[in-house]
């Protein structure tokens, strides 16, 4: 039977009167067959993003796992409805708002600057009016957004791009992360000049020479990098302004069926759950349901990763959201009188955590953490600003180090590696081992000789104070390490 979409504005298209018609009225389809009404048909779209990879227990693993379907299942034993889940994948927030305006997607999930977008333009019809009911994944620190350039670019700092071609989402988080770096570098962003690309194209320009820099979100920058198809030029963590993602809905769905919206978040919650649990598996099945390497995923949504999986409402999204708000006035994406507050309701995520919630709100903690003992050099792994990881071929499971020296030695003696990982000896930034900038230290302890550093600015900023570091690759650290002690 031919279904009918949501249509903009609420107005109906007729349909051929030959065909069996479905009528939609709220969300509820009316499915009839030879004049006869049969029983009622919930019909929820959800609007996702599948290669976001912060949005993942909201859009590509909650759809792979069935979790809202079963939810439904369960709640359509117990009220006598059916329900029917249409999956709808977008390559960026843009879009997905103006299906959303449209009313042909009730539920969907993007980040910070799309998501003020969102609600200011959708509350100008009653129908579209969203709001922010939960968060997917966010950084504190801001570092979901960077700016990657070509290898072999001589681009040290953001002053170099002056006169070059950035390749950005216009409107996005990560163009409004490359708009405060600019601006509190000094620069004048009009002296860049701006190619509106979406994520993937701005990747392939990148990698054919087409622009200079690409200020995006995750996970472009760091598969860019992965690829071997440039470096990283800024962390967006050096903002220090977090950045999110989250969910919002249609007022007028989740008015009408709060019982839908309710499974829809026991559902994150139990995909959540599972990648807290199990996040290299995790990993390993959104590579294989997006095409993204599964080690990039891993760098981003694995344990000490620059994504921290959480559902509440923090104030500090709060706060951020006022200087997104002044940005996106400056636009004209966002009108200046729009209430934010009163766009962010956490009514649905108290309901499903209740006593728990305003401790896990008030909680920044990353729920996943590296731990453990490290055989090889002998120490805990418990400082997350040391701790290290070592992924191999072939491996189904990954070994901890306690400090990237540490790592180092575990390379070393590894047949073949898949993925190393260390955190910038700086700021903690997560990084891959084999593109991080190493410098050596003779006067630190063995165990903390080598230093990862994710720009050469940071390790130009090391050897300021600690002018007796040397520079060192990759190989070359691996290799001394073979006879470390």
């Amino acid at each position: 039977m031919d279904d009918v979409q949501h249509l903009p504005r609420g107005r109906w298209r007729a349909r051929s009167a030959a065909l069996a018609a479905t009528l939609t009225l709220g969300g509820v389809q009316l499915l009839t067959g030879c004049g006869l009404l049969t029983e009622p048909t919930v019909v929820v779209n959800v609007g996702y993003q599948s290669k976001t990879i912060n949005t993942v227990n909201a859009g590509t693993l909650l759809r792979d796992r069935g979790d809202f379907e079963h939810a439904l299942r369960e709640l359509g034993a117990t009220t006598g409805t059916k329900y029917r889940v249409v999956w709808q994948d977008f390559a960026s927030g843009a879009p997905l708002t103006a299906q959303m305006i449209a009313t042909h997607v009730d539920i969907g999930s993007m980040g910070d600057y799309p998501l003020l977008t969102n609600g200011s333009k959708t509350r100008m019809y009653d129908d579209a009016a969203t709001e922010m009911i939960a968060t997917t994944g966010y950084n504190l620190r801001g570092s979901l957004n960077q700016v990657v350039v070509p290898a072999d670019s001589p681009a040290q700092t953001l002053a170099d791009l002056t006169g070059k071609k950035v390749s950005t989402s216009l409107g996005s988080a990560g163009d409004g992360m490359f708009s405060s770096a600019v601006r509190n570098s000094g620069m004048d962003k009009s002296a860049v000049h701006i190619v509106n690309q979406d994520p993937s194209v701005g990747a392939s320009a990148i990698d054919g020479g087409q622009v200079d820099g690409l200020a995006q979100f995750v996970p472009w920058p760091q598969l860019v990098i992965y690829r071997n198809q440039g470096r990283l030029l800024y962390d967006g963590g050096d903002n220090n302004t977090p950045t999110f993602h989250g969910v919002v809905v249609r007022k007028q769905f989740a008015d009408g069926h709060p019982e839908v919206m309710a499974a829809f978040l026991r559902a994150m919650k139990t995909t959540t759950d599972d990648i807290v649990a199990h996040p290299l598996q995790a990993a390993l099945r959104v590579g294989e349901l997006t095409g993204i390497e599964p080690e990039v995923i891993y760098l981003y949504n694995g344990p000490n990763g620059l994504v921290s999986f959480d559902m509440t409402l923090k104030d500090q999204f709060l706060r951020a959201f006022a200087a997104v708000k002044d940005y996106l006035v400056g636009r004209g994406s966002v009108t200046a009188d729009f209430d934010v507050p009163a766009f962010v309701n956490d009514g649905y995520l108290r309901d499903l955590f209740g006593d728990q919630y305003a401790l896990r709100r008030n909680s920044v903690a990353n729920p996943m953490t590296l731990a453990g003992f490290d055989d090889v050099c002998g120490m805990p792994v418990d400082d997350a600003t040391q701790a290290s990881e070592l992924w191999a071929s072939g491996a189904e499971t990954t070994d901890v180090a306690a400090t990237p020296s540490c790592l180092l030695r575990r390379v070393a003696g590894a047949p073949e590696v898949r993925a190393a990982y260390v955190p910038d000896s700086l700021t903690g930034l997560r990084i891959f081992a084999d593109h991080a900038i190493w410098l050596q230290d003779p006067s630190a302890p063995p165990a903390h000789r080598y230093k990862p550093f994710a720009t050469s600015t940071g390790a130009d900023a090391y050897r300021h104070d600690q002018p007796q570091a040397q520079a060192v690759t990759y190989a070359t650290a691996v290799g001394q390490s073979r006879t470390a002690g």
